[in-house]
């Protein structure tokens, strides 16, 4: 099986780690070579100890859910003989406390917007199939206990797969 790595590292600096207060930016690298600041949310940790200029890990993990959805999507679109021309989505992320009182993603609401070429896009129904497919054999969301819906955007209309 495939491996993936990232590195993460972060260094104390002029700091005081003892009281509490020390910065919390640090960085995410890639095999590709890519680097990103990351970060604690602001809405957990206060600046200057965290960065709205940063990736924090829930946002991450939002991103992540929708971007292996997306390519997942494409992928069986593509096999069904659809043309995708262009995809957005505006994923967002919740978060709850658990019984015990720890915070944890909760839910991610997916809302593609997609853009079909050739005068061909599918009907509503084979649509939602194509995503409970998607949804179905992407990597990530098999990895999670997150619930996540596709919904379209604006709309009331959505996929409700709990996982």
């Amino acid at each position: 099986m495939a491996e993936h790595t990232a590195t993460i590292q972060w260094e104390l600096g002029v700091d005081d780690f003892v009281s509490g207060r020390y910065a919390r930016l640090h960085t995410w690298s890639f095999d590709g070579g890519v680097t990103v600041p990351g970060s604690p949310s602001p809405a957990v940790v206060p600046e200057p100890m965290s960065s709205h200029d940063a990736v924090d890990p829930e946002e991450a993990f939002v991103a992540s859910v929708s971007s292996c959805h997306m390519l997942t999507f494409l992928y069986i679109a593509q096999r069904k003989g659809f043309v995708v021309e262009r995809y957005r989505d505006d994923a967002v992320g919740k978060t709850a406390r658990t019984d015990q009182g720890r915070y944890w993603v909760s839910e991610i609401a997916l809302r593609p917007q997609i853009v079909y070429g050739d005068g061909k896009a599918p009907p509503h129904e084979q649509e939602q199939e194509l995503h409970h497919l998607a949804h179905g054999q992407c990597f990530i969301a098999n990895s999670v206990k997150t619930e996540i819906r596709i919904e379209k955007p604006q709309t009331t209309d959505s996929i409700k797969t709990e996982l």
